[in-house]
């Protein structure tokens, strides 16, 4: 059974639909990318599934219930955990603070400290657990706040273009971060513009286009898929990396 379906998704503003009867299922352990033109309706697909967005049709079924008409908070609370694009990290406190923060509900005292410790070694940000979160990185406030979505160990994350504005090497050990999880048993779902980010750890890959569903299958199979190069490059050359 698909931890995470969508049956003929389908949202509209106003005149303009953005989905269009998108049938999505993932199953658990899974880790699947969303690609797509700018447009394609992939932020929407992501609201939708979260629940920040009321479909105009069509349902989301999450580890087997109809989750369609829950609000967000009642999602997260059945284990479906969110990093956006932009870091929503807490500037002023430390990076072990930010973490705490979002641990501090579930865990305390020697449990609490030991499981912040494993998750700034996981996050390469040990030698920073002090420092003001405003003054890490760009890089390393996403992996901070990657850390604060996959603290309570969610079932299923979805990450909205992790790797935006990261370096090559950055990029790179967020891909070992976020195979990582699933091989410890998350499923994930990533927003993603990044070829070689997505070559580096899809199981699957679905493409949008228009808000349907355009195509398929395996990394290798859209990357030689010329009608995939046509929507992003319009011409029939391959998927251009980067």
């Amino acid at each position: 059974m698909a931890l995470l379906e969508t049956r003929k998704l389908n949202k509209h503003f106003g005149g303009l639909q953005v989905t269009a009867d998108v049938n999505l299922a993932l199953e658990p352990g899974e880790l699947h990318c969303l690609i797509g033109p700018n447009g394609a309706g992939k932020s929407t697909l992501f609201r939708l599934i979260l629940g920040e967005y009321a479909p105009s049709s069509g349902q989301v079924f999450y580890d087997g219930r109809d989750i369609t008409a829950l609000q967000p908070h009642d999602r997260i609370r059945r284990g479906i955990s969110v990093k956006f694009q932009v870091p929503g990290i807490f500037g002023a406190l430390s990076v072990s603070q930010n973490l705490e923060i979002a641990l501090q509900h579930h865990l305390e005292g020697h449990s609490l400290r030991g499981e912040i410790r494993q998750q700034l070694d996981f996050l390469n940000l040990a030698a920073e657990a002090a420092q003001l979160a405003g003054n890490l990185s760009h890089g390393q406030k996403q992996w901070l706040e990657i850390g604060m979505a996959t603290s309570l160990k969610p079932k299923l994350l979805l990450l909205d273009e992790p790797t935006a504005g990261m370096s090559p090497e950055e990029t790179r050990a967020t891909g070992e971060m976020v195979r990582t999880l699933r091989a410890e048993g998350m499923t994930v779902l990533v927003v993603e513009h990044d070829m070689d980010f997505v070559r580096q750890v899809a199981s699957r890959v679905t493409v949008l286009h228009f808000g349907h569903i355009f195509a398929q299958g395996s990394i290798d199979d859209i990357m030689a898929d010329d009608r995939v190069a046509e929507i992003y490059l319009g011409q029939g050359h391959g998927v251009r990396h980067g």
